[in-house]
């Protein structure tokens, strides 16, 4: 072969070599064009503009008849729903055999549903539960809009049984607040998923106000920063509520009935664990400290939030930590229920309707061991006469059950009314018109006969007041991992963990003879090194 010939191959073998290099990086410079357009492709709309459907046109009166319009389209929707807890109010606990939810559970903020439904069933998925003769069947009575509503318009009224307002009203009395009807065809027109401020909706004002009862979820949560909650941080990850609280056929994971606090399965495989997210270790999996051996060494003692949501009523609205019912029906001057401020203007400390209240942010929670088994104080289950307090719910749990994690909760303190005799806690009828209704007329043997009518239970006619605890699992409020609490925040002698017995923690805890033994071998080893250096020492010298 000629020098030429030889040239003219090397040549020919470049030339390759360089246009598959410029194939390669044109592909690399189109790669993430293509790869951005699946990535936006991921978070499109809906491929339904409901705007554009014949049966949302209108006009509709009431409610259930936009719930009509859409079940033309969605025919399984109500009959999924009817099956849920949200609908039914009742979940079976099949660990404790007990029936619990909220329609038939006693707690300490407005005690319970039954007589007071027009008000409570406010928060009812559905229309029209004001009374015992709810139609759970009917699948117009579901309320379409309260979870799909996406212009922000769409509001139940207060005392409306589940109703928004269909004509202008003023609510409460004489306030001069006005509920105007919401406009049912824009909303309906409107529909997407879930979003926080649709769960918030209820779920931020349970037990009658702006974030009174779960101490973890208020109105701060609708648009919150990273410092409040790294999940749902605007401006971050911005999770809905449905990302964690996966759903199928209309049921929503996640119980506080019937709480996971120990997930072992891990990180949440499709087809393979059981599709629910409702837990930390579903996305950061069971070891979730990187390179850190002894943080992980942690997660089969301490539950996720534990370190990470260091305090709780963290957004700037205070949490309600008591409630005193015994002194409810103080009025004024005028006959009104008197009404009391906290020192800093933010709230309540005293309603005549109500009585007293304790308020409080930033809380440290309350630690227990926990394995996921809650028992609740039933209606009409008697209680012994210890002149303690009364447990609305016990946390299960202890140091030597693998199942157990130190949990964190919020501990929610009260006083309300029992039957002396029967030693129960009592049904109050609250809400209402009728003279048995504490709100008319103040009269507690009246509202206590009625309340524990209503649940065909009897009443002696003598009652008290009794100091009742409630647990609340706290889980949202995620901080920065950088404020997670820190190790001495718990290994410390007067730490978080410092009322927890049942188990040796370092830091914490002491032993006068492990302590004498400890210092003892730190002696030992003292004097070793002292010695070995000192023969060391003399041994050179002699060489």
């Amino acid at each position: 072969m000629t020098s030429r010939a030889s040239f003219g191959m090397v040549l020919s073998r470049a030339s390759g070599l360089l246009a598959l290099l410029i194939a390669v990086g044109f592909g690399a410079v189109t790669a993430a064009p293509a790869q951005a357009a699946i990535a936006k492709a991921a978070k499109s709309k809906s491929t339904a503009d409901h705007s554009k459907f014949k049966e949302l046109e209108g006009p509709f009166a009431t409610g259930p008849e936009v719930t009509k319009a859409c079940l033309a389209c969605h025919t399984e929707a109500a009959k999924q729903l009817h099956k849920t807890t949200h609908w039914t109010w009742e979940f079976y606990n099949e660990v404790t055999r007990q029936q619990l939810g909220k329609k038939t559970v006693v707690n300490n903020f407005c005690v319970a549903v039954s007589s007071n439904w027009p008000r409570c069933t406010s928060c009812h998925i559905g229309y029209g539960w004001k009374d015992d003769k709810f139609d759970f069947t009917a699948e117009q009575n579901v309320d379409c809009l309260i979870c799909h509503d996406t212009t922000g318009g769409y509001k139940k009224f207060p005392a409306g049984a589940g109703h928004p307002v269909y004509e202008e009203k003023e609510f409460p009395a004489g306030s001069g607040n006005k509920w105007r009807p919401p406009d049912l065809v824009k909303i309906a027109q409107s529909v997407g998923k879930t979003r926080r401020a649709n769960c918030g909706a209820c779920h931020f004002y349970g037990g009658g106000g702006d974030a009174v009862k779960h101490g973890d979820l208020d109105s701060t949560m609708s648009n919150p920063g990273k410092e409040l909650d790294v999940h749902m941080d605007v401006k971050g990850l911005n999770f809905s509520c449905a990302e964690c609280h996966t759903t199928g056929s209309h049921e929503v994971t996640g119980s506080r009935y019937a709480t996971k606090a120990v997930d072992k399965n891990g990180i949440d495989v499709p087809g393979r664990t059981d599709d629910t997210r409702a837990s930390c270790e579903s996305c950061h999996g069971l070891m979730p400290h990187k390179n850190d051996e002894k943080l992980n060494d942690h997660t089969d003692r301490v539950a996720c939030p534990t370190c990470h949501v260091p305090e709780f009523a963290r957004g700037g609205r205070p949490t309600k930590m008591l409630w005193d019912w015994s002194t409810a029906g103080k009025l004024d001057g005028k006959g009104n229920p008197l009404k009391k401020k906290t020192a800093d203007g933010k709230e309540l400390a005293y309603d005549g309707m109500k009585g007293d209240f304790k308020w409080e942010e930033n809380v440290v929670p309350e630690y227990r061991w926990f394995n996921g088994v809650i028992k609740y104080t039933l209606m009409g289950e008697k209680f012994e006469d210890t002149g303690g307090v009364v447990p609305i719910n016990r946390i299960e749990g202890s140091s030597g059950d693998p199942d157990s994690r130190i949990w964190p909760f919020k501990l929610m303190r009260g006083k309300q009314p029992y039957d002396k005799k029967h030693r129960v806690l009592t049904v109050p009828h609250v809400f209402g018109q009728d003279e048995a209704a504490f709100w008319k007329t103040y009269d507690w043997p009246k509202a206590l006969a009625a309340g524990m009518q209503s649940v065909g239970l009897e009443f002696s006619g003598e009652y008290g007041f009794v100091e009742t605890e409630y647990y609340w699992p706290i889980v949202h409020m995620v901080a920065p991992k950088e404020k997670a609490v820190a190790c001495d925040g718990c290994h410390a002698r007067e730490g978080r963990l410092a009322k927890l017995g049942g188990f040796y923690m370092p830091g914490r805890d002491t032993f006068p003879w492990l302590d004498r033994i400890g210092w003892a071998l730190v002696l030992l080893t003292l004097a070793g090194v002292v010695g070995h250096g000192l023969l060391r020492l003399l041994l050179t010298r002699k060489g």
